[in-house]
């Protein structure tokens, strides 16, 4: 595990991988009482003399179908842990240093995938690590090998030769169905502390992360795409924890968080279940992933430079979809016959766009509003070697161009 996992830089992304020898935060925590309502508040005959010395009258216990009402949600989250927590692992890992035996290096979560032993967690937590120690629920230790791993996903498969009766799999579900809005639960092992849960909402959907650079930054900037931003509480060792659905099922895994401090302040980040269900049965055949590749660049639609925010200084006829700045000579979109826009001085919001380029729409018939629209579709749904139907705006015509996918570059 290299050095740069264990810096907590200010404003930045950080991976949830817990450092060896993290000390533990103890924080005071206060519950405000709620008062109950007065219609069902009883006095007891407790003397009027009480009240005017701000004692105040005595409630009665709530009734029990009033407070388990109120506690069904509470249940709920209650079972959902029972049911899975058992499936979710803690990791230790070790590096090797040169004379000398492995050292500790941090600690992470994963979870139980199939009956094989396989367990996904993240690419950082396991990057590098000599040794890889899996924990279960009940204490019992098994040491694991790396099946495969991926940066780009952040996404990892170990594996664990145990009874098959310990093995108990997570149900995948649906990210494709998700909602702002929408409960989540986290379980992991923050700062080593096995077995635990915490829940809140989805803030975003949509998002990216430069996994791979996170890990090191002289990667391709290729983005991780359909990231799920979540309030729930994730700290330092719950990357690689399953965040679930009031079903139960993985909707994500628990990557990272966005900090000032290094620890938690209300932004999660969580890889989707349909890049998990992508990306992990190729690691567990192959050790790796190969993604498909267009080979064209467009403008990142963050300070209002998507096609929402170019169409009208730009005259253009649509207000989503991919605006091609350049084409990759002799990539799969340079063999297609894409085209890229041309530099001539055209400067919005103080930045100089290149115009005249294709708009590209749709991939087989799916509209896409941006370029991370499209990076999903492709991460998603293609592998290199795939054809593919786009469809493009050029010159105020609607075309459509197949295109034979290639792979894409390291």
């Amino acid at each position: 595990m290299s050095k740069r996992m264990q810096a907590l830089a200010i404003g930045a992304v950080v991976l949830l991988w817990a450092a060896a020898g993290l000390a533990l935060v103890n924080r005071a925590r206060t519950e405000a009482g709620v008062a109950a309502p007065q219609a069902i508040a009883r006095y007891d005959g407790l003397p009027a003399a009480a009240g005017a010395a701000g004692l105040g009258p005595t409630p009665s216990p709530l009734p029990p179908d009033f407070v388990q009402a109120v506690d069904a949600e509470y249940l709920l989250i209650s079972n959902i842990y029972e049911r899975v927590s058992p499936s979710v692992v803690n990791i230790n890992v070790a590096v090797a240093v040169e004379n000398a035996s492995a050292v500790p290096s941090g600690s992470g979560s994963g979870f139980v995938y199939d009956r094989q032993g396989h367990i996904v967690t993240n690419s950082h937590v396991v990057n590098g690590a000599s040794e890889i120690e899996v924990i279960f629920r009940d204490g019992y230790v098994a040491n694991a090998e790396l099946v495969g791993i991926d940066d780009f996903s952040d996404l990892a498969v170990i594996r664990v030769q145990v009874d098959e009766s310990r093995l108990l799999p997570v149900t995948m579900g649906d990210s494709e169905a998700l909602y702002v809005g929408q409960r989540v639960i986290a379980i992991g092992n923050p700062f080593g502390l096995e077995s635990s849960l915490t829940y809140g909402v989805i803030s975003a959907l949509g998002r990216t992360l430069p996994s791979a650079q996170l890990l090191d930054p002289t990667r391709q900037p290729f983005n991780n795409p359909s990231i799920i931003q979540i309030d729930a509480e994730i700290n330092p060792g719950n990357s690689g924890g399953p965040l679930l659905d009031s079903y139960g099922t993985v909707i994500g895994v628990n990557t990272a968080i966005r900090t000032e401090t290094g620890q938690f302040q209300g932004v999660g980040f969580a890889v989707p279940a349909s890049t998990v269900q992508r990306v992990v049965p190729e690691l567990i055949e192959r050790g790796r992933v190969a993604y498909s590749w267009l080979g064209i660049s467009s403008l990142a639609v963050e300070g209002g430079f998507g096609l929402a925010g170019l169409a009208e200084p730009l005259g253009l006829p649509v207000t989503s979809g991919v605006l091609l700045q350049t084409v990759t000579p002799d990539s799969p979109a340079d063999r297609a016959g894409l085209r890229g826009g041309t530099n001539n001085g055209t400067v919005v919001r103080g930045r100089e766009i290149y115009v005249g380029g294709d708009i590209i729409v749709a991939i087989n018939g799916q509209y896409v509003d941006n370029m991370d629209d499209l990076v999903s579709y492709l991460v998603v749904n293609t592998r290199p070697g795939d054809e593919v139907t786009l469809t493009v705006i050029r010159n105020g015509d609607t075309l459509e161009i197949p295109v034979v996918l290639g792979e894409r570059p390291d």
